[in-house]
């Protein structure tokens, strides 16, 4: 017998053995030589039915359902609803863990569905307030879409009109120009003289005209820019509220979730949602406004330029006057900024030391003393005091002994009214008047 060549099947494997061969050789196909032996095997799968017992589907259910509770209780109901795919597979990962000891194998699992208890409709507006989300952001895209629309619509225009009166411009200056030189060579052709003149009250008038477009240009570039700042800042300060009411509103959705889990819940925060929505929408169109405002500003801007360059000019001038006024209280600001944050971390963070520090540094006390002291100023009070005296008689021992027992008592009002002051302002009494110790307040003449 000559060689003979094999070839198995896609679900089959040649196992030759024999000469030449030390164990068992594999393979798909093979030249098969005298004194070997080549056997086919078929490795396609084979599906084998078992038929469980009661106890074993008992066994099975009880595992996934205490797996199953375990799981959930860690989990908040917007993330197992939500993280429906993430929730399953950590089912599925702690069932397979305690089935191992069973030698169960889970090939498959699937979450078939969500579903309230009678009485709860949790899940339900769960739902309502997802779709409710999708909608206000479609609202968001479409108004978006529009207002890009509209924006480029504005911007086309603009350019437009800019274009347009830079030509018309142009065509002045070029105008004006031959006129001048036209007259120049007259007045040359007349006098050389009258030329010199000529020439020097014109560049003294180009001169004072370049300075006053200069001027005019700086004055609306510093007008746009304080109200490109003010806008700026209102937006900004929306823009912090929406995020303080967002948290407000999160962390009072939380306790309410733990308190009620009921339809209150999901109410209140559809009506956050709405609200946040408004905020959003009031929030877009103000932007909207001032992006065109912004535009007309520079439709008027470009048309100011055509008709008054002299004015420009001399906006210009003034606009940079502004402009370092405006970078010298920037930098004033700065070293205020960081003078307030070394003097706050230098009394350790508390504000109301830095509140006293600067009221002290700027003189406010002694203002509010030195008006105090103007209040009372030439005042002359008098105090007379009236006894009897003991025995009815004025003017006795006794009777003296009572007017001074009255000052002696008005004397001892000293110590609690200076008591309360302290506790009120932190003020001590100076030392002629008296000293307060912790115990009880004492005075000294």
């Amino acid at each position: 017998m000559g060689f003979v060549y094999r070839i198995a099947s896609p679900s089959e494997y040649l196992a030759i053995t024999g000469y030449g061969i030390i164990d068992v050789k594999l393979a798909k196909k093979a030249w098969i030589a005298p004194g070997q032996r080549c056997t086919r095997f078929d490795i396609s799968p084979v599906n084998y039915t078992f038929e469980l017992s009661h106890h074993v589907n008992e066994l099975v259910k009880g595992v996934i359902e205490g797996e199953t509770r375990v799981l959930a209780a860690s989990m908040t109901m917007e993330e197992i609803f939500r993280g429906t795919k993430s929730f399953k597979q950590a089912v599925f990962e702690n069932v397979q863990l305690e089935l191992n000891q069973f030698g169960l194998v889970i090939y498959n699992a699937n979450v078939k569905q969500l579903v309230d208890v009678p009485g709860h409709e949790y899940f339900s507006y769960l739902g309502q307030k997802t779709q409710q989300e999708a909608v206000n952001q479609a609202k968001v895209d479409v108004a978006e879409a529009r207002m890009k629309g509209e924006v480029g619509a504005k911007e086309r225009d603009g350019t437009t009109r800019q274009n347009a009166a830079k030509v018309d411009a142009e065509t002045k200056v070029y105008t004006v120009k031959r006129q001048g030189e036209g007259a120049k060579e007259e007045a040359r052709v007349k006098a050389e003289v009258k030329v010199f003149e000529n020439e020097r009250e014109a560049e003294v008038a180009a001169a004072n005209s370049e300075l006053a477009m200069k001027k005019a240009g700086w004055e609306q570039q510093a007008r746009v820019a304080e109200v490109e700042a003010a806008k700026a800042v209102a937006i900004r300060d929306a823009e912090l509220q929406v995020e303080v009411e967002r948290r407000n509103a999160a962390r009072q959705t939380e306790k309410l979730k733990a308190e009620h889990l009921s339809k209150a819940v999901v109410d209140y925060e559809m009506k956050v949602q709405q609200a946040n929505w408004e905020l959003y929408n009031r929030q877009k169109a103000a932007e909207a406004r001032l992006f065109e405002q912004e535009k007309e500003a520079e439709a008027r801007r470009a048309a100011a330029e055509a008709a008054f360059f002299a004015r420009q000019r001399e906006a210009e001038a003034e606009l940079y006057a502004k402009q370092k006024e405006a970078e010298g209280l920037a930098a004033m600001g700065q070293a205020q900024s960081a003078y307030l944050s070394a003097m706050l971390g230098a009394l350790g963070g508390s504000y109301v030391a830095l509140r006293d520090y600067l009221m002290i540094n700027s003189g406010v006390y002694q203002e509010m003393a030195r008006i105090n002291a103007d209040a009372i100023k030439g005042l002359e009070p008098k105090i007379s005091v009236w006894s009897s005296g003991a025995s009815g008689e004025v003017g006795d021992a006794s009777g003296g002994g009572g007017a001074m027992k009255e000052m002696a008592g008005v004397y001892k009002m000293l110590p609690p009214l200076l008591t309360t002051v302290h506790e009120q302002t932190g003020m001590l009494p100076p030392a002629w008047m008296g000293t307060l110790t912790t115990d009880r307040p004492s005075t000294s003449s």
